[in-house]
């Protein structure tokens, strides 16, 4: 196989993948498949969860493809990364020979152009369409001298291309073709250069996938999601979801049971056994238990992502001893980190040097950015069932816990009613349960205007994490866009991960978190939140690139439901809080 250039993975997961095109050396290559790709090995209900949330938009347009259906019927799906010493596979395309010399086009690159040269490059323009085809033009030749060039356009737009004969000078055709049909029977295909976004938007998502199974494995012995989520109400004040004290649901225990190959019918009979003799939940035994079932299994997923998360390593800032107890990092933790973390309206604040992410692209769009108009075309494989193109890392992250109360409390002086809590509550579990029984969190394509408990607690956690990010690349020495968030707002969090990228990258963060974390938050606080295109930017959505805004590739909400004004407004979350009678 002949090497036609390096990348990094990173940079493949995004720019090479199946049906893409790409420039290499000067030439242009359709991506026909990553050569042998390594499985990952990865929760697959976890998995099929997470895509029938992030192609929702399509199936409610009826254009996922049938993807939604098959996930339901539990067709196989996997997850692959690249294998670095296969590559990746391209083929030229589109096959248009334009020769760089006369800008003539030739029929085949192998022989000379009229020219007398031999210097062969290709037509950068392809046609799509929203079904996800793509299609090569076609050049009308002069009839009489079969032959025909290019005249360079003034532009990049399609329409704006001529061919003439260069021996006549008649003009054979204008642009690419006008309403030529796609093959699907359903409209024409749009002309545009193979690098535009129109041309091909890949999709995907962000999980948290531990690098060892056993961790899943564990917490489901240990009580599964319903522990992982008293675990995350309770303020993870334990050390792991199966240190904490709560009696497992006979369901739980017959799981457990079974797990450990005992049959069906003892595992009954113990868990008869123990229901007799009071050591099973009841109904109401923990205030998680009051929450309604489709809250609960939004809920439950979310802690189950955060055990997931810290099942690697862990450590709060309450752990944070200096060796010497003289040492002047010993009273900086103890009389400097709690009240900057109570200034910023952190619960809590955890480094996790060893966070598990995956990086997922499960397909790709043709045409507008907009699922009632392009089809989704998802990655199959051969075998039948779906493929997604990973990058799975290890690296070191934040983990920011937003007060409970103090989120109710906010919410509540915006006018929202919570379930089970009054302004008048201090109880941080109530808080908690209150919240994720009142709050449905919007999808990213939702619309932020929409008034709703669920849209502003977004804005909070998501403008909240954007702020962090930009504060935390200043103090840690670390390019803005090499972090990137991901968002648990249910829980009242986010993690801020570094992507590992380089050795620069890894450590800068923990060297905050173990030195100067209390100053970071400062700053988070006290520096400057105006925008430097106010009024516009306040009077808009409150939110821009000159002051909120971050990268794409560290945004999953495509920098939406942002909105400065849940910080710094009239009654934002870091001004000082008054409680509506």
């Amino acid at each position: 196989m002949t090497k036609l250039g390096s990348r990094s993975g990173s940079q493949i997961l995004r720019t090479f993948l199946p049906a893409q095109t790409v420039d290499l050396r000067g030439d242009i290559y359709r991506v026909d498949e990553w050569s042998a790709p390594s499985p990952i090995e990865v929760d697959s209900d976890l998995v099929r969860w997470s895509l029938l949330n992030e192609i929702g938009a399509w199936t409610a347009n009826d254009k996922d493809s049938g993807m939604a259906a098959d996930l339901l019927r539990k067709v196989p799906v996997e997850v692959v990364e690249l294998d670095e010493r296969r590559g990746v596979t391209v083929e030229r395309y589109p096959r248009v020979w334009l020769c760089r010399a006369c800008k003539r086009i030739g029929k085949s690159e192998e022989a000379r152009c009229k020219c007398g040269k031999k210097a062969w490059g290709q037509l950068h323009f392809v046609g799509v369409h929203e079904c996800g085809a793509i299609a090569e033009p076609w050049i009308k030749r002069c009839p009489q001298h079969d032959d025909v060039q290019l005249v360079t356009p003034k532009s990049a737009k399609a329409a704006d291309i001529k061919f003439v004969c260069p021996t006549c000078r008649v003009e054979t055709m204008p642009g690419l073709g006008f309403g030529r049909k796609c093959a699907c029977g359903d409209g024409t295909v749009r002309w545009n250069v193979h690098k535009a976004r129109m041309v091909y938007v890949p999709r995907g998502m962000v999980l948290i996938n531990p690098p060892r199974p056993e961790h899943r494995e564990n917490l489901k012995l240990a009580g599964g999601y319903r522990k992982a989520l008293i675990w995350v109400v309770e303020g993870l004040t334990a050390a792991r979801p199966a240190d904490v004290a709560a009696k497992p649901t006979r369901k739980e225990l017959f799981d457990q049971l079974i797990s450990g190959n005992m049959s069906p019918e003892i595992a009954e009979q113990m868990a008869t056994f123990a229901e007799q003799a009071g050591q099973l939940a009841e109904a109401g035994d923990h205030p998680v238990d009051l929450l309604s079932q489709t809250r609960r299994d939004e809920a439950e997923r979310g802690a189950f992502d955060i055990a997931m998360a810290l099942a690697e390593s862990r450590t709060p800032t309450t752990k944070l001893h200096a060796p010497d107890p003289g040492d002047p990092l010993e009273s900086r933790y103890r009389d400097a980190y709690p009240p900057a973390l109570k200034r910023a309206g952190i619960d809590g604040l955890d480094l996790v040097d060893r966070f598990p992410v995956l990086n997922a692209m499960y397909g790709y769009t043709r045409g507008e950015d907009d699922p009632s108009k392009c089809r989704l075309v998802p990655f199959r494989r051969k075998r039948g069932g779906y493929r997604l193109y990973g990058n799975l890392a290890e690296t070191e992250a934040f983990l920011i816990r937003l007060d409970p109360v103090r989120v109710a409390t906010w919410l509540s002086n915006r006018g929202h009613r919570l379930s089970g809590w009054t302004p008048e509550s201090t109880d941080p579990f109530a808080a908690r349960v209150a919240i994720l029984e009142s709050a449905v969190i919007p999808t990213k394509r939702d619309d932020p205007k929409v008034e709703s408990t669920g849209t502003d607690l977004l804005k909070l956690i998501h403008t909240y994490a954007h702020r962090f990010i930009r504060q935390t690349a200043v103090f840690a020495g670390i390019e803005r866009d090499a972090l990137s968030e991901y968002l648990v707002p249910g829980h009242l969090g986010f993690f801020v991960y570094a992507a590992a990228r380089g050795d620069f990258v890894l450590g800068g963060m923990q060297a905050v978190f173990e030195s100067n974390l209390d100053d970071l938050l400062t700053a988070f606080v006290e520096a400057e939140h105006r925008c430097p295109l106010d009024p516009g930017c306040s009077i808009g959505s409150g939110a821009c690139s000159a002051c909120v805004h971050v990268g794409e590739p560290s945004c999953r909400f495509f920098n939406r439901f942002l909105d400065r004004g849940a910080l710094f407004g009239k009654d934002g979350y870091l001004r000082r809080q008054r409680v509506t009678p």
